[in-house]
């Protein structure tokens, strides 16, 4: 599996010394369908000054080994600046540059796309591994909705080292999971310990990364819990007077809910390795 496809190699070395700059060209529109990473500015700055170069000497790596001619120090130092992010060509381009993983200029991965180029993976690869063809896979990218099976899901998570609750969220499983998660703990949290099994359980395909799995035992510990942490929420405040209980018990009732899938995922890791 090679880490970076041909039009993503490193340049041969950092460059020392300024270089003149060609004359402004129009920067094409990013695509609808592309969206821009989450860019961690910080860490392009970080890299670059590590490395002596000033944003010219990027702006000069990334023209002449990338074919990206309208790059100039003055758009090298607005990404910087976080005043506006690099497109995905960019970005990889701009880590060819900075000698880096793209993944160390990303912050906080979310999406298919973004873990895909935090790990420095060509999307080709990931479709071979997977078992999909490269043009399905990537409409599953520029759409957001991952369509493929459960063996396939458990292949992504293996290629892409994702755990469990990076998993749900690019397979689109946290809606769902939010849902059950809400009724768990305002109803009985006892019938939903199967759906919530079931939606999250890849195990049977997982083969080494089986500590994906989220242990049943352990699912009932967490939801017995957050359901009694939500019912006395809602009961602590139900003694105070003049009708204010009702109104607080409502708001931090509420909160709970919103916050409730990082709640969730934040018990489970107190006991798995997640």
């Amino acid at each position: 599996m090679h880490r970076r496809s041909a039009h993503e190699r490193q340049p041969q070395h950092p460059y020392p010394h300024p270089y003149p700059q060609p004359q402004a060209q129009a920067r094409p529109a990013p695509r609808a369908t592309a969206p821009a990473p989450p860019f961690n500015a910080p860490a392009a700055r970080r890299l670059r000054a590590a490395l002596g170069m000033e944003p010219e000497h990027v702006a000069h790596g990334m023209r002449s080994s990338y074919g990206l001619p309208y790059v100039t120090p003055d758009l090298v130092a607005a990404w910087e600046r976080g005043a506006v992010s690099p497109t995905g060509p960019e970005l990889t381009a701009l880590a060819g540059v900075l000698w880096c993983s793209a993944g160390e200029l990303i912050s906080s991965p979310r999406t298919l796309r973004e873990h895909r180029m935090a790990q420095g993976i060509a999307a080709e690869d990931v479709a071979r591994a997977v078992g999909l063809e490269l043009s399905s896979y990537l409409r599953m990218e520029e759409t957001g909705e991952w369509r493929g099976t459960d063996r396939q899901s458990a292949a992504l998570a293996t290629v892409l080292d994702l755990a469990l609750p990076e998993l749900t969220t690019v397979t689109g499983r946290e809606a769902k999971l939010r849902d059950l998660l809400g009724s768990a703990v305002t109803t009985r949290w006892q019938a939903h310990v199967r759906p919530i099994t079931k939606l999250l359980a890849l195990d049977r395909h997982l083969g080494k990364q089986a500590e994906r799995h989220l242990d049943r035992r352990l699912l009932e510990d967490v939801l017995q819990e957050m359901h009694t942490d939500y019912q006395g929420l809602m009961a602590a405040t139900l003694t105070w007077a003049n009708g204010t209980a009702v109104t607080d018990s409502g708001d931090a009732g509420r909160d709970y809910l919103d916050g409730i899938v990082e709640h969730f995922w934040s018990l489970v890791r107190r006991t798995a390795p997640y």
